[in-house]
């Protein structure tokens, strides 16, 4: 299995809390970046001409924000330069403010059939304060346009004297939209963000109270009938995220676009993170990559067990054993014993348990050799 990511990096503005490659006054530069996206495509499917494509994700910034033609244009050239499976999952994110009627039906004619909207929270004050474009009403609204699609949306905790309450009425909002994923992330204040500054003066809230949110909506979104798949990922049946579950299994993706990372025949790559860096690349037919390793061998094994015991799936130790011919139990020992408590065994499948999933990090990393 192997997936697409195409990067687009425009925005209207800048959310408070937004560390991704995303740049609101270089909105001029769409009709260029994309032509380069397409050459880039074209120069990724040369260089791995036997990949089958299963999946393709087109994230940013805000794609929904560019001309649908141009998202459209990407799709045809991934579908000419690549061998895609007829029933292949396409995602695009959408911001709710940037979306009407034409454009999503340009995004349906050219095979879309996956729709991500950055709800983040129900209520207006908090939107206006994380410097979001939308509202409530856009979001339904949005979700009026997509009505019998498959959607998904995202939902933000750790907001400004966030509570239980409000996230548990801004998941009631996503699901009145007819949604059957949402993803519910904890806010993190990355350095150099408008937000860090909210974080530094103890704004924010703790931890510990993002962790007690994090399970009650887990309990929540349970009721509501949406497993959890991922940590951070809720699904009703049928509907996880087919472009997401190859990333935790470990599986190989083809990133194409400014900041795009990659991970094919075991080497992991990212792409510049400047725009014009990128175009200038792509024009002289030079590599726009900034970085390149080999995953291999400890580094290798570690990745597997991080990104397995993520899941609710789990790690599959005689899977683990065969693929890097090891023995799990022998080699893993002195961290089981450590570590145990945190952890379910159920034949070979070892699993976080549930109350420790919002800590999983420092399990997680016990397993690093």
């Amino acid at each position: 299995m192997a997936g697409i990511y195409i990067h687009v990096p425009f925005c209207k503005q800048k959310c408070t809390y937004c560390d991704f490659a995303s740049y609101p006054r270089e909105l001029g530069k769409a009709e260029s970046y994309f032509a380069c996206l397409y050459r880039e495509i074209m120069g990724r499917a040369k260089q791995y001409p036997d990949k089958i494509i299963d999946t393709i994700y087109i994230g940013g910034g805000t794609p929904s924000v560019v001309d649908a033609n141009l998202i459209a244009g990407a799709i045809r050239q991934v579908k000419k330069c690549f061998t895609v499976r007829k029933d292949a999952e396409i995602t695009i994110e959408l911001n709710p403010g940037t979306v009407d009627k034409e454009k999503i039906k340009i995004y349906k004619q050219v095979g879309i059939n996956r729709f991500s909207i950055g709800l983040q929270t129900g209520y207006d004050a908090q939107l206006k304060k994380l410097n979001r474009i939308h509202t409530a009403k856009d979001f339904l609204e949005c979700c009026n346009l997509l009505k019998g699609e498959n959607i998904s949306a995202d939902i933000l905790m750790g907001l400004h004297d966030q509570t239980l309450d409000q996230v548990k009425k801004s998941v009631d909002l996503a699901i009145a939209g007819g949604v059957s994923h949402l993803s519910v992330y904890a806010l993190t204040p990355e350095v150099g963000t408008p937000i860090y500054t909210d974080y530094l003066n103890g704004e924010l809230l703790s931890d510990d109270e993002v962790a007690d949110i994090y399970d009650g909506i887990r309990a929540y979104l349970k009721e509501k009938g949406f497993s959890r798949y991922e940590v951070s990922n809720f699904a009703k049946d049928g509907f996880y995220s087919k472009h997401n579950m190859n990333y935790w299994k470990r599986g190989e993706y083809i990133g194409v676009g400014v900041s795009a990372s990659s991970f094919a025949d075991g080497r992991r790559f990212t792409n510049t993170f400047s725009i014009d860096e990128y175009m200038n690349a792509i024009i002289y037919n030079k590599s726009p990559e900034i970085s390149s390793d080999i995953i291999e061998g400890e580094d290798a094994k570690f990745e597997h067990i991080m990104l397995a015991l993520r899941t609710a799936a789990g790690l599959n130790i005689k899977e683990f054993n065969e693929k890097y011919s090891a023995n799990f139990d022998e080699d893993y020992k002195d961290v089981l014993q450590k570590k145990m408590r945190y952890l379910d065994r159920n034949g070979d499948i070892l699993t976080i348990k549930d109350e420790y999933l919002y800590v999983q990090n420092d399990i997680i990393l016990a397993f690093m050799n």
